[in-house]
């Protein structure tokens, strides 16, 4: 049982509370749940989710070739499978907003919202697997549950259909088994020397670049 990795993530998420509390509850999902965001804002967010998935495929890939252990490997493998058909889901998305993949590819990438992703190449180039995948397993919870609220909000408020927003659901919910898979990953790689210290910096910092994202899409939605 992956008893330390779970006392060390959970240490970690309290640590970073108020950081999670501040995206959970960021006012963009409430703009968007009211419909206080015009629809045409809506392909800003698909172009900056569209340079990064591209980028994260990338560094996931990296990491892939990189891992410490088959066990690693494995699981990294199943989250490169997740941003092939995150991108394949963007592409809906974007239809539905009247925008070609040409167009999400000619949007300009924001600082704040790609800052995520270029935390994302530097953990996969000079990470470990434990630190990479701590930190995504402190990260995807916030960001399922937002995905959740705005598969929700577009449907209700903006006239999509559940297959213009399949990239929002398969964020949602994660795979049974996903986290404790992680988990086990995470142990692994303690038991073989990885720095607690370092994985609980990965996730502070990559939470708090999510959380600037956040705050990127607000900020761009009102101008």
């Amino acid at each position: 049982m992956a008893h330390r990795a779970r006392q060390l993530l959970d240490a970690s998420r309290k640590a970073i509370a108020s950081t999670e509390e501040r995206i959970r509850r960021h006012p963009y999902l409430e703009a968007l749940e009211s419909r206080q965001v015009e629809k045409e804002k809506l392909a800003l967010f698909a172009g900056q989710q569209c340079h990064i998935i591209e980028s994260d495929l990338r560094s996931v890939a990296l990491i892939v070739s990189r891992a410490e252990s088959q066990g690693a490997r494995d699981f990294l493998t199943v989250m490169l499978q997740g941003e092939r058909a995150a991108l394949e889901a963007l592409g809906s998305f974007g239809r539905a907003l009247g925008l070609t993949r040409e167009q999400l590819h000619k949007s300009e990438p924001l600082p704040g919202a790609f800052a995520y992703s270029a935390y994302v190449t530097w953990l996969s180039a000079y990470g470990t697997s434990a630190e990479f995948v701590g930190a995504f397993l402190v990260n995807l919870e916030a960001w399922g549950q937002n995905c959740g609220r705005i598969s929700r909000a577009l449907q209700k408020g903006y006239g999509l259909s559940a297959p213009d927003v399949g990239f929002f659901d398969l964020f949602a919910t994660a795979p049974p088994g996903f986290e404790e898979q992680g988990l086990a990953v995470v142990e692994e790689g303690l038991r073989h020397g990885a720095d607690p210290v370092s994985i609980r910096r990965a996730a502070r910092l990559l939470q708090g670049f999510e959380l600037m994202y956040w705050d990127t899409m607000w900020e761009a939605s009102k101008s």
